[in-house]
Formats: structure tokens, sequence, C-alpha cells
């Protein structure tokens, strides 16, 4: 694969966590969970131009970002493991909020490997990508392989799903939520009964729940308050992942009211597929 100069307008999406259960926990403390991933139409949005040299750089264009995001240590890493003598310029439009529970930074690292795996020429299967994006983190697996997808373990484990075409609607206020507190409390639930993929698609819209959710409605009162919008209309909300976004399924047809000053509502329809999915040959 040829060198490339630029790759522009580059796609990293969210997801959302339709249901969360934690059904036990390791010796080493990680907790073992089983939760279904789904990707949606709300994107950050990244731009790679090739630099000479080993010269790696990041651009903000919109909020500033941590010096030490995932996606510099993604391209750090994939630099030094692939041994090559180019750099990049990464341009970050951040669009998908942050401790939302919706896996922007996770998806903003995947984007970054399979992008600069492109730019460099570089070539690599998904089998050499999965192992480096697992160490940057658990959910970074999930947006390589681009696929919705039953999820176990410690999130490792990963069944590619099909789901039926549905609208959302995501609120985000303006709050968010640190994971380890809401792991490392001692309310939290961590003995559900194991589910099966049976289960999840005899109704997989209202299956389950987030056992999460409990210890973030007292951690974080705009979680409460997230919930209170979406019931007080009609809609039966739950939170996704580990952070302070709700969301709802909904009608295509569907007029929501405004949601409170400064919080963040998004529209969104779920994706059968990452669009970066053709982007790296999979030999897994």
């Amino acid at each position: 694969m040829a060198v490339l100069q630029s790759l522009h307008n580059v796609p990293a999406p969210a997801k959302l966590n339709l249901f969360l259960h934690i059904t036990g926990r390791r010796p080493d403390g990680y907790h073992l969970l089983q939760s279904v991933f789904m990707l949606i139409d709300w994107w950050d949005i990244l731009h790679f131009d090739l630099l000479p040299g080993a010269t790696l750089q990041r651009h903000d264009l919109s909020i500033c970002l941590p010096e030490d995001d995932l996606c510099m240590r993604a391209a750090r890493q994939l630099q030094h493991l692939s041994g090559t003598a180019h750099g990049a310029r990464i341009s970050v439009e951040k669009r998908i909020p942050a401790q939302a529970g919706m896996g922007g930074g996770s998806s903003d690292a995947a984007t970054t490997l399979l992008a600069l795996n492109r730019l460099w020429g570089l070539n690599w299967p998904l089998s050499r990508l999965l192992p480096l994006g697992l160490k940057l983190g658990a959910d970074v697996p999930f947006f390589l392989r681009g696929r919705n997808a039953w999820v176990q373990g410690v999130g490792e484990e990963l069944h590619p799903l099909s789901l039926p075409a549905a609208r959302f609607a995501v609120l985000k206020p303006d709050q968010g939520l640190d994971t380890a507190l809401i792991f490392k409390d001692e309310d939290l639930v961590r003995d559900s009964s194991p589910a099966t993929i049976a289960d999840f698609a005899a109704r997989p819209y209202v299956f389950g729940r987030n056992d999460l959710q409990a210890v973030a409605r007292r951690l974080c009162p705009q979680v409460e308050q997230s919930l209170d919008w979406f019931s007080r209309q009609g809609w039966q909300p739950r939170m996704t992942g580990s952070g302070s976004a709700v969301f709802a399924r909904i009608s295509s047809d569907t007029a929501l009211s405004d949601p409170p000053a400064g919080w963040q509502m998004q529209l969104c329809s779920n994706l059968e597929i990452h669009p970066l999915a053709g982007w790296v040959s999979c030999d897994v």
C-alpha cells in the first residue's frame, strides 16, 4: 500500500450500550460483564496529514483534549511497533461528549489506528491491530472490528450481531461520570444472572437493564433528571455504559421538548457497520 499525504474527514462513531449486566468479579478486581454495543451516527471527525520524520502532533479543532489522549497514545504505539519513519498531524473535531459512556475516546483511538495504518502504507491486517487496541482500552477492539456486538468477559469477548434499524434520542447532561467511582462503589450490583444472545434477540430494545444506573443516579443527580425528562414524555430511558448520557428508542415522528439549557441532545440512527470497516483486511 502506498504512503498517502493526507486523509481528511475521517469519522469515529459513538456507541450505545443497549444493556449492561455485571455478572461477577475476577480475583484481579476486573468486573465481568455482558452487554450489547451498538454503533450510532454521532461521531467525532479526524483529519490526518503526513509529517516527515517521527513527528507526531495533535491539533484540537473544537475543545482542548488532554495532551496524552488515546489517539496520541495509539499513534505513538503504532509508530513504535511498526518501525515506520513517518509522522503525522492529527486534527480532532470533538463532537461526542466526554464521560458520557459512549466510547468517544476509544473510537478516536480505533480510527487513529485504522487511518495511520492506511496513511503510512503499513497494510497491517486486523489481527495485528487488535492486540494494540486492547492495550489502549477495552472498548477499542469493538470499534476496530466495526460491527455491532454481544460483549462479555471484561469486554474482550465480541460476537457480531445484526440489529433492527431504529432511531434514538441521546441526552448528555452537563455533569460527567468517573467510571472508576462507579465500579468501586459498594452498592454496585455484581451478581446478575448470565444471559444468552437468544434472550436478547427475543426483545432487543427492551431487554435487560444497566446495572450501573442505580449507583450513577446517586453519584450524579443529572442522570436522575435525564431519566425523568424522558419518562415524562412517555419514553423508556436507560443510561449507556458508565457515563452520564441517557438514551431512549423513539419513533420516526417523535417530537421531544427542549432539554435543559447547556445539555446536549442528539437524534441518532444505529449503524449496521462502522464507516471504516473496509479500511483493514479482516483476517480474524
